[in-house]
Formats: C-alpha cells, structure tokens, sequence
C-alpha cells in the first residue's frame, strides 16, 4: 500500500485471531501495521505479530526490492508489534535498531538479542535524518507501556502514532472507526487519560497531515475529528448525553426492572437508552459504552454476599479504567438481605465526580408496586 511516493505500508491482516489480548473480540480481525521509508537512507517502522513473519518480511522484501534498510525503529516493544525484532536482524543484520533505553532494555528481555555496534538510543525529542525526511522521536510513557515512542516525519507531516488512533478490524474490512476505536481505547489505552492527554499537547504543536498507527486504517482526512475524539476519551468527558443500563438477573426479576426503566426513560425523552445483558452480551461494547455515554444505571442481584460475577467484572473494569464524572444510579436486588448498592459503592468510592441519584431501587426478589414508583422515580432523575 502506497502511503506517500516515499513511505510505503508493510503490514499485515490477521483474521485468525478472536481475542485480542486474549480478552477482547475482534470479529472483524487486527491489523498489525509497519511502514517503510524510502530515502537515500532506508527506516522501517516497527515489526508485526509473530504469526505473520513469513507474510512480512515478503512485504518487506517487494517494497525494498533490492534495497538493505538502514534502520528499523522500535517505538513500541509490546508482541504484536515487535515480536519480530531478532527475525528482522538475521535477515538484515547490518541494520541499525532506532529506540529508546528503556526500550533495549525489553529487547533484551524478549529476545536476549546482542546489538553491540548495531544500536542507536534516542533522547525524547531527538531527531534522525534519512536525507530528505528527518525523523523526530516523541517519547510517550504509559501511552500504554512505559517505552512507547511516537514518531514525527516532518517533510511529509505524518506521524507514526504507536498505539495511538488505532482500532480493532482488519484493513481487508469496513466498519465504522469509531466504535471499534473507542472500544480499542477504552479498553486498552483507558487507564492512561492523563498521559494521552500529555502527549495530545505535544501534537497540538505539530503540522501533522497524515497519522499512521500501528493498528487500523491510515488517517488522511478529517484529522480533527479523530483528534478530537481522543481528547474526550482522555479527559473522561462524556461523548454524548444518553443512559446505560448495564444488568445480571438470574431468574428474571431483575431483568424486568431494567425493561420497565428503559421504557420510562423513553417516555421521559432520554435520547438514547441502551441496554447490556452483562451475562450474554460483549463486555468491552458495554464498559466502551460506558464511558460514550452521560449517564449509566447498574442493576444486580445480591450474591453470595457481594454482587453477581459479572456486574463485579463489569464495576472492576470501570474502575481500573477511570470511569468518572458520571451520573449513577443502582437498582439491586435481594430475596433476604439486598447488599448490591452498598458492595458498588464501596467499589466505586476512589471514582472521581460520580453523581449517584437520589434514588435507589431496591427489589425485595420480585417487582411491586413501591418499586415500579422508584423505577419512575429514578428514570425521572435522569432525564
């Protein structure tokens, strides 16, 4: 795939992968994305997941046609991008590995790979000239491992992103990027708003025209817009105003408390309710969700003491990713002694900005009346 006349795709499509980091579903299958720079000096960007070295180094190969590469540039060490790091140097091993200390120092973690003679440890900011295209290293830690480096190619303005503006899907299928992209970030980068943040300063005073991230489609147009959509994700701002509904019920009691708040929730012209069945549906659209939208209810029923499996899964998740400035709203459920609400909140207490309704619903097994006047009640808090 042709980029620019100078800067040309390698990567590779993987659809036989079904979780990716053995958690998340990717239907529509990875990309693992590598670039090459053709100049008087040759730079390749970043390797592919170990399952396709064959199919890469072909790719390499054509693009090259004939040509040694000078150098390849390590930004980010996870396997999915680097796991062909010792399989490129015995190929090519002339070539110069470009990338930080922290870095080399995973590389020889991974692969106890000697590069005496043949590394070059670049400093955060520090530049690298091929010729026509000068390269620029921008360190960016925790964007989502500590070595990660992004990349600015300043003659043609793109920047290689790392992790950064990816998506799930092959590029071999169409999809809408923002979904799988927020559930990409959400998931994977979510934890880490304030360093995307840090390093979305650090673009802002680029000319950037093209991104080129490791996973999904190459951006060329509309740049604000992606832009723009990791600036809300890392703030933690809500995308749009609308309620998730996010359930476990086992023996449907629960699950028609839920069903009876939706519909008020229309009634009372939310603008977008939305509903997961936390037991059946994809934990990673939910959480994803979560985070897309203002407003989100949790309902559960007491279980062994806590909460059910997977709404605890589900608040963890939340959690761990800095779920905040949210309103919520519990609905719980308990035959004998209801602790549901009091488990969550518990849960959710280190969560920064968390509205909790002034209503709570608490289901004594099965729905009655008092309960459906809560359900009204709460649907009317959150419109």
């Amino acid at each position: 795939m042709k980029i620019t006349d100078s800067i040309k795709y390698v990567g590779v499509n993987d659809h036989q992968v079904d979780l990716f980091e053995g958690q998340y579903k990717v239907p529509n299958g990875m990309s693992y994305n590598s670039y090459v720079i053709l100049d008087e000096k040759v730079a390749v960007m970043d390797t592919v997941d170990a399952h396709f070295t064959d199919e890469w180094l072909g790719n390499l190969a054509r693009v090259l046609d004939g040509r040694k590469p000078d150098y390849l540039v390590v930004q980010h060490m996870e396997p999915d991008h680097a796991a062909n790091v010792a399989n490129f140097m015995k190929a090519y091993p002339e070539t110069t590995v470009v990338a930080n200390a922290k870095t080399f120092v995973m590389i020889k973690n991974f692969f106890e790979l000697d590069l005496e003679g043949r590394k070059l440890v670049v400093e955060n900011g520090s530049s690298l000239s091929l010729g026509s295209h000068t390269l620029t290293f921008v360190f960016a830690p925790m964007v989502h491992w500590p070595e990660v480096m992004v990349t600015y190619e300043s003659s043609e303005k793109v920047l290689f992103s790392a992790d950064g503006f990816g998506k799930f899907g092959a590029l071999d299928v169409e999809e809408d990027w923002d979904d799988e992209s927020r559930r990409y970030f959400i998931g994977i980068v979510g934890k880490y708003g304030a360093q995307v943040q840090a390093l979305l300063k650090k673009a802002a005073a680029l000319d950037i025209s093209i991104i080129c991230p490791l996973h999904g489609p190459v951006l060329t147009e509309n740049l604000g817009h992606y832009i723009g959509l990791y600036d809300t994700w890392s703030s933690y701002r809500p995308e749009e105003e609308g309620v998730v509904i996010a359930y476990t019920s086992v023996y449907g009691h629960t699950k028609k408390a839920v069903e009876l708040l939706a519909e008020k929730l229309k009634a009372n012209g939310a603008p977008k309710v939305v509903v997961y069945d936390l037991a059946r549906d994809d934990m990673s659209a939910a959480v994803a969700d979560a985070f897309r939208y203002s407003r989100l209810v949790l309902a559960t029923i007491t279980y062994n003491g806590s909460i059910y499996p997977f709404m605890n899964d589900f608040v963890t998740r939340l959690v761990e990713h800095n779920f905040q400035n949210r309103t919520v709203g519990l609905i719980e459920n308990g035959s004998w002694a209801p602790t549901a609400a009091r488990v969550i909140k518990k849960m959710m207490e280190g969560s920064k900005n968390i509205k909790w309704t002034d209503t709570t619903v608490t289901i004594m097994s099965a729905v009655k009346q008092e309960n459906v006047e809560q359900i009204e009640a709460m649907a009317k808090e959150l419109c």
